[in-house]
C-alpha cells in the first residue's frame, strides 16, 4: 500500500467470503456498506457473514478487479439487526448451528438471541432437536468466537490477525490475563512476536523499562538477533550489556545488575575463555552441550571391524572398480569404518565424491542401510546427481513437521530415531547449531555419523560454526584430502581455488581455460556481466546454457554487487511484456519467469512435488516464478521440483538470484558458474 495515500475507515456488514488463505488469512470479502456492495481486501481471521467489520484502509484500483478497499486494521462486532442475526448464525460459524436451526432460535429468541446462547443455553431447548447436550455444545462455540473477538480487540493495534489465532489456539480464554501478567512470553520460540511490539503492549498495561521481565525478554532479543544476523551462540558480556542499554534505553548498572541476577537464576547460561565471559540463551547452551556430549557417546559406541577385513574389502571395490584409491582416500575409509563419528574435509577435485560413493559400498557389503543428506534441496540435488543415490534434505530426512501454533518439529528425534545405520550429510559446513542438535537427537545408538564439508568455505548462515568447531576440537576423527586428481588438474578454476586456499595468487593471464580474468571498471561491470550471460557465454558454449549460469559475487553492494547485477540481469533475461505479471514489493519488481531466492528458513510454506506434499523453504534456495495471482495475493514458485504457494506478505523473504553472494552460493547445483572478485 502507498505509505502516502490517505487513511479512511468503512463500517459495513459482510455478505460474502470470496477468499480466504489458511496460511496467510489474506482475505477478499464483500462488504455491504449503506447498502453498497463493495470489495475489501486484506488480513483477517474468523471472518463470517453477517459479522459488522469497521475497516482501516484506503481506496486502491486493481487493474484486473477494479476497485477495492485494502484495509490495514479491523475491529469486529456482531449483528444487532434480526436479519443480520440469522445470516450470522446460518454461515455455520457456531458449531451445531446451520440456516434451518438458525431461524429457529432467532423466530423465537429475537433480537436477545445472542444473550440467551452465551448466558443461558439451556432455553434453547425449548427448541425442538435441541437436547442440553447440543445447547451446552453451542454455547460454548458461540463463547469461543466471543473470546477470539475480545483478543482481536486487545491486540488490534499491536499484532497481525495470524499471529494472535496462534497465541490463541496456545493460551484460550486466558490470552488477556496471560499477557497483562506478563506480555514478554510473547517473545518467546512458541509465539516469536516482534520484542518491539511486545514491548509497546507492555508499556500500554504499565510495564516499567526496569521491569525484569523486560530487561530479560531485552537481553534474550540481543543475543537471538545477533545469532539470525551475525551467526554467534554467544556475546562477550561487556557487549550483551552495551547492546541491551541501546535496546532498552536504560542505565548500565541496571542492565549489568540483572544480567548477574539471570545468570545466578539460570535464566541465562555463561562460559569463561580466560578473562573472558560469554553469556548464551539456555536452548543455546543446552544444545552445545548436547551435541557435544553425544559425538563423545558415538565415536566409541559402535561395532568395530578389523583393519585387515576392511583393507580386504577396499581390495576388492579396487579391482572390482579397476581404480586405485589414494592414501588420504583409503585413510578416510578406514576411519569411516572404525569410528562412530568421521568429519572429511577437501577443497574442490579432492575427490570427496568418489569417498562417498565408496562409502556406501563399503557400508551395503556389511550389510548397514545408508542414507545421504544435505543441508539445503540444491545440496542434496547435487549429492543424488554426483553419486546416483538418492539424498534428501536434513530437514525431510528427520521429517519435520510443523504443529498448530507454527513450531517445528522432527517426527525422527531420540524417542523415534531414524532406521539407518549410517547417515552421510555433505556440504557439513552448512549446519547450523540446532540444525545438527536435532541430527544427532536422531541418530539411533550404535549408528555411524560421516560429516563432509570444504573446510575453507563460509560458516553457516543460521548460529554457529558447527563444522569448524568440530574440528578444532580435535577429539573427533578428521580426514583433510588435499591430492588434485587427474580429471580435475586441467581445470584453472580448482587449480586456482587451491593457489588462493595456499596463500598465493591465481594465474589470471590465460583466456584458453574454464577460468579468465577481465579487467573492467567499476562503472562497465554490470554490463560486461551481462554481456557475458546474455550473449557471449551462449554463443560460445550454447544457447542453452544462458538459463544454467550463476552470477557469484563478494558483497551485495557497490558496482559489483548483487543488487546492481540482479537488476541488469533481470532487464536483460527477463524483460517485461505485456503477457507477464509484475509484483513491487521491498522496491524490488518480481516478474512472472524471474529466478528467485528464500532469504530466510519459513517452516510454514507448504509446497507440493510429484504428488507428495511438505513443508519449509529454506535459506538459500533458488526458484522460478512461474506465475502470478493478484486475485488470491500470491506467487506459484517452482524450487527445483517443488512447487509453493507464495504468499504476497512473504515477500520480504525473496530476491533476485541471477546473481548471489559467495556465502548464498554454498551447496549450489547450478551447472555452470561465473565467479566474480
Amino acid at each position: 500500500m502507498d505509505g502516502n495515500r490517505a487513511l479512511e475507515t468503512i463500517k459495513g456488514t459482510v455478505e460474502g467470503v470470496v477468499f480466504h488463505s489458511d496460511a496467510t488469512d489474506y482475505t477478499v470479502l464483500e462488504l455491504s456498506c449503506d447498502g453498497v456492495l463493495i470489495t475489501a481486501v486484506g488480513e483477517i481471521s474468523e471472518v463470517c457473514e453477517g459479522e459488522i467489520l469497521e475497516l482501516v484502509g484506503s481506496w486502491t484500483y486493481h487493474r484486473e478487479f477494479g476497485k477495492q478497499f485494502a484495509f490495514v486494521s479491523y475491529e469486529k462486532s456482531l449483528p444487532s439487526e434480526i436479519e443480520g442475526i440469522i445470516q450470522y448464525l446460518s454461515s455455520r460459524t457456531i458449531k451445531g448451528v446451520g440456516p434451518v436451526t438458525a431461524l429457529k432460535i432467532v423466530n423465537r429468541f429475537g433480537v436477545d438471541t445472542f444473550e440467551v446462547i452465551e448466558h443461558h443455553p439451556e432455553w434453547l431447548t425449548d427448541i425442538p432437536g435441541i437436547t442440553m447436550k447440543k445447547a451446552a455444545a453451542i454455547s460454548e462455540s458461540f463463547r469461543a468466537q466471543s473470546e477470539l473477538r475480545d483478543v482481536m480487540l486487545f491486540f488490534k493495534d499491536y499484532v497481525g490477525s495470524k499471529q494472535v489465532g496462534k497465541i490463541y489456539k496456545k493460551l484460550g480464554s486466558s490470552t488477556v490475563g496471560v499477557v497483562k501478567h506478563n506480555p514478554y512470553v510473547l517473545c518467546s520460540g512458541e509465539y516469536l512476536i516482534p520484542f518491539e511490539a511486545v514491548d509497546k503492549i507492555a508499556a500500554s498495561i504499565g510495564f516499567l523499562p526496569t521491569s525484569p521481565e523486560r530487561v530479560l525478554s531485552g537481553l534474550k532479543y540481543v543475543l537471538a538477533y545477533n545469532a539470525s544476523t551475525n551467526g554467534h551462540t554467544c556475546l562477550p558480556k561487556d557487549k550483551l550489556s552495551a547492546a541491551a542499554v541501546t535496546l532498552l534505553e536504560i542505565d548500565k548498572a541496571v542492565v549489568d545488575s540483572a544480567i548477574e541476577q539471570f545468570l545466578d537464576a539460570g535464566e541465562l547460561s555463561e562460559y569463561s575463555e580466560g578473562d573472558d565471559l560469554f553469556v548464551m540463551t539456555n536452548e543455546v547452551a543446552e544444545d552445545e552441550d548436547y551435541i557435544s556430549k553425544r559425538l563423545s557417546e558415538m565415536i566409541e559406541g559402535i561395532a568395530r571391524f578389523s583393519r585387515d577385513d576392511i583393507a580386504l574389502m577396499i581390495e576388492s571395490m579396487e579391482h572390482t572398480a579397476d581404480i586405485r584409491y589414494a592414501e588420504l582416500q583409503r585413510a578416510a575409509l578406514y576411519c569411516a569404518m572404525e569410528s562412530g563419528v568421521t568429519v572429511i574435509t577437501g577443497g574442490p577435485g579432492t575427490g570427496k565424491t568418489t569417498i562417498v560413493k565408496a562409502m556406501i559400498k563399503l557400508f551395503e557389503g556389511v550389510g548397514f542401510k545408508t542414507v545421504l543428506s544435505a543441508p539445503t534441496g540444491r545440496a542434496a540435488k547435487r549429492l543424488s546427481e554426483a553419486t546416483g543415490h538418492e539424498a534428501k534434505t536434513v530437514h525431510r530426512m528427520l521429517e519435520m513437521e510443523r504443529t498448530e501454533l507454527g513450531e517445528v518439529s522432527f517426527r525422527r528425534n531420540i524417542s523415534s530415531p531414524l532406521e539407518e545405520s549410517v547417515v552421510i550429510v555433505d556440504e557439513a559446513s552448512m549446519m547450523d547449531l540446532t540444525l545438527t542438535a536435532a541430527l544427532v537427537r536422531a541418530m539411533r545408538r550404535g549408528s555411524r555419523l560421516v560429516l563432509i564439508g570444504d573446510s575453507d568455505q563460509l560458516p553457516s548462515v543460521g548460529a554457529g560454526n558447527v563444522l569448524a568447531d568440530i574440528i578444532a576440537s580435535g577429539t573427533v576423527p578428521t580426514i583433510c584430502l588435499k591430492e588434485i586428481f587427474r580429471q580435475s588438474e586441467n581445470s584453472l578454476i580448482i587449480q586456482n581455488a587451491h593457489l588462493i586456499n595456499s596463500g598465493k595468487p591465481p594465474v589470471l593471464n590465460r583466456a584458453d581455460n574454464d577460468f579468465f580474468f577481465l579487467s573492467r571498471p567499476e562503472g562497465l561491470i554490470a554490463d560486461t556481466v551481462a554481456s557475458l550471460i546474455f550473449e557471449r557465454l551462449p554463443k560460445a558454449y550454447g544457447e542453452q546454457l544462458r538459463d544454467e549460469i550463476q552470477v557469484i559475487t563478494p558483497s551485495k553492494k557497490g558496482a559489483g554487487g548483487v543488487e546492481l547485477l540482479n537488476a541488469e540481469l533481470q532487464k536483460r533475461l527477463n524483460p517485461p511484456t505485456d503477457i507477464k505479471k509484475e509484483k513491487q514489493a521491498h522496491g524490488t519488481v518480481f516478474r512472472e519467469g524471474d529466478r528467485v531466492m528464500q532469504t530466510t528458513n519459513n517452516y510454514e510454506l507448504e509446497w507440493e512435488k510429484n504428488g507428495t506434499e511438505g513443508i519449509g523453504i529454506f535459506n538459500g534456495d533458488i526458484g522460478v516464478i512461474e506465475s502470478i495471482d493478484h486475485r488470491e495475493g500470491h506467487m506459484l514458485i517452482r524450487f527445483d521440483e517443488r512447487l509453493v504457494s507464495y504468499p504476497y506478505e512473504s515477500l520480504d523473504e525473496l530476491e533476485l538470484s541471477y546473481a548471489i553472494t559467495v556465502h548464498k552460493s554454498q551447496g549450489s547445483g547450478a551447472t555452470r558458474s561465473l565467479v566474480k572478485s
